[in-house]
């Protein structure tokens, strides 16, 4: 390779630097007259340096998010109790009942969402577990008691409220960008694994074997909320907590504890930088800006979480037991046991991936495989001769057994995306509104569903057709956020539309 050098004057003696796979020749052309070329530079040195690994899968976050993980797999036994798993009951299921625990957890949610700015994420994990140890305490000693069940799902629910906000956000910031998804999404797998809990030992439990559903079902929430209560005293917060209460050395110690041997001074300095740099430009911007540039992410990521609502829910329940019934001969068979699981095992597979693969990608490919699947279901229920036809009631036993599988890849991306989506200002109070309007959507499909096949054809079909209109909007609008800063994200998700899926 030859490099010509036109210049106006002398040339400079320089040391440079070039790096060339094959021979060079330099020659300096001076004002039209060719010199040869200086003499060659001194060596030097190259020095290759390696980044930190800046990936914080430390025991330090798994040991921070312990605690509220546990809360979370009895409020998803709590929440499945009133979502037509009470099969055993010792009184009527009425309506209240069924959706106490809801109205429950959006008082605690209000609550949170006032108050978790200022108050550290233990305090709510403390109060979420002992007003859920109560909760549990109640479902042992009174279990024919229907007032006192009754109040214990009201506070059982207040105590998950209180919980939920606080982690969503404390989550999002204890993570490093390589892992918050796994971090956020302990919360849709804790309550998977409630509600597989929840279903199969329901499901399965003989009245004749001496003990109520009740107080087995109070026994699980006392260990899982005695154990949760333990794990408290080593939950870490978050330095971004430490910084907006302008503790600098709690700041930093929390970043070193988080890090773990991942620690180094530069490491811990940028992280910590990061930190600050996130508090100042949230805490330059005023509320009421934050909340004109939090509209289309509160958009995106409330019609993403209520899609949360329609994975779970009343009819689903209904349909597999009475599909079971009729193909078994009994609802207490093996494919509510199959129906519970699937759940589980598609959110571990995504809690897995999320950070690899992406939020995206995993939570379309769900949600297009659910819409594909409500939709088969919305078509067998609408000839309504099919529901007292065995092969008909199999394949939708079938088919609802899948549709778990793929409601488990979805779940976890929402808890990624709320925790990333919202200015800091504004954060806890949009979480806590979607996290509320989730809950009423359980509630008018509680009060309203009645199961009649009418009634299965026709919710089917509607929540179907939705989940096909938000599968082509998810794909325009929701950002792939993997692997970014929290600044980062966000300012991806206040872009109106992002395309890109990997």
């Amino acid at each position: 390779m030859t490099t010509t050098y036109v210049t106006a004057g002398p040339v400079p003696v320089q040391q440079t630097t070039y790096i060339s796979t094959g021979p060079q020749q330099t020659t300096y052309i001076t004002n039209g007259r060719q010199q040869q070329p200086p003499p060659p530079p001194p060596p030097t040195t190259v020095v290759i340096t390696t980044q930190s690994n800046s990936r914080w899968a430390t025991p330090s976050q798994t040991q921070s998010g312990t605690a509220a993980t546990l809360l979370f797999v009895y409020a998803g036994m709590d929440m499945a109790q009133g979502l037509g798993w009470n099969l055993t009951a010792v009184f009527a299921n009425t309506l209240e009942f069924q959706y106490s625990w809801f109205i429950g957890v959006i008082i605690g949610a209000v609550v949170s969402a006032i108050t978790s700015a200022f108050l550290p994420k233990i305090v709510f994990y403390g109060l979420g577990g002992v007003m859920n140890l109560i909760d549990a305490i109640i479902f042992v000693s009174a279990p024919y008691e229907y007032e006192s069940i009754l109040a214990a799902r009201y506070v059982g629910g207040v105590g998950i409220g209180l919980v939920t906000v606080p982690f969503l956000i404390h989550s999002a910031e204890i993570a490093s960008s390589t892992n918050r998804g796994t971090c956020c999404a302990l919360e849709q797998y804790g309550l998977a694994l409630g509600v597989a809990i929840q279903v199969i030992y329901d499901s399965q439990w003989a009245q004749g074997l001496g003990m109520t559903i009740n107080r087995v079902h109070g026994i699980f929430g006392i260990v899982f909320s005695a154990i949760a209560l333990g794990s408290v005293a080593i939950t870490i917060d978050s330095p971004i907590f430490y910084i907006r209460q302008n503790q600098e050395q709690k700041a930093r110690a929390s970043v070193k504890q988080l890090m773990g041997s991942y620690w180094t001074r530069e490491a811990g300095d940028r992280a910590y930088d990061e930190a600050k740099l996130y508090v100042v430009e949230g805490s330059a911007q005023g509320v009421g800006e934050q909340l004109g540039e939090s509209m289309m992410p509160f958009l995106k990521l409330l019609l993403f979480r209520c899609f949360v609502a329609f994975t779970f829910s009343v009819p689903l329940s209904y349909s597999i037991l009475t599909t079971t019934e009729l193909v078994e001969g009994t609802q207490y068979s093996w494919p509510t046991i199959i129906f519970g699981l699937l759940r589980l095992i598609g959110a571990l597979i995504t809690f897995a991936v999320l950070d690899t693969v992406g939020r995206k990608f995993v939570s379309l490919l769900g949600l297009m495989c659910m819409a594909g699947l409500m939709l088969g279901m919305a078509g067998v229920y609408g000839d309504y001769v099919h529901i007292f036809d065995y092969y008909f009631m199999w394949q939708v036993c079938r088919l609802g057994m899948a549709f778990q599988f793929f409601a488990g890849f979805f779940i976890c991306s929402s808890s990624a995306y709320l925790g990333e989506a919202f200015p800091m200002r504004v954060k806890p109070f949009l979480i806590g509104l979607i996290v509320c309007l989730e809950q009423v959507i359980h509630i008018i499909v509680i009060v309203k569903f009645v199961p009649t096949a009418e009634s299965f054809y026709t919710y089917f079909v509607a929540v179907g057709i939705i989940m096909v209109i938000g599968l082509v909007a998810f794909a325009v609008l929701m950002p792939e956020t993997r692997g970014l800063t929290l600044r980062q994200a966000g300012e991806r998700f206040r872009r109106v539309h992002d395309v890109m899926a990997y």
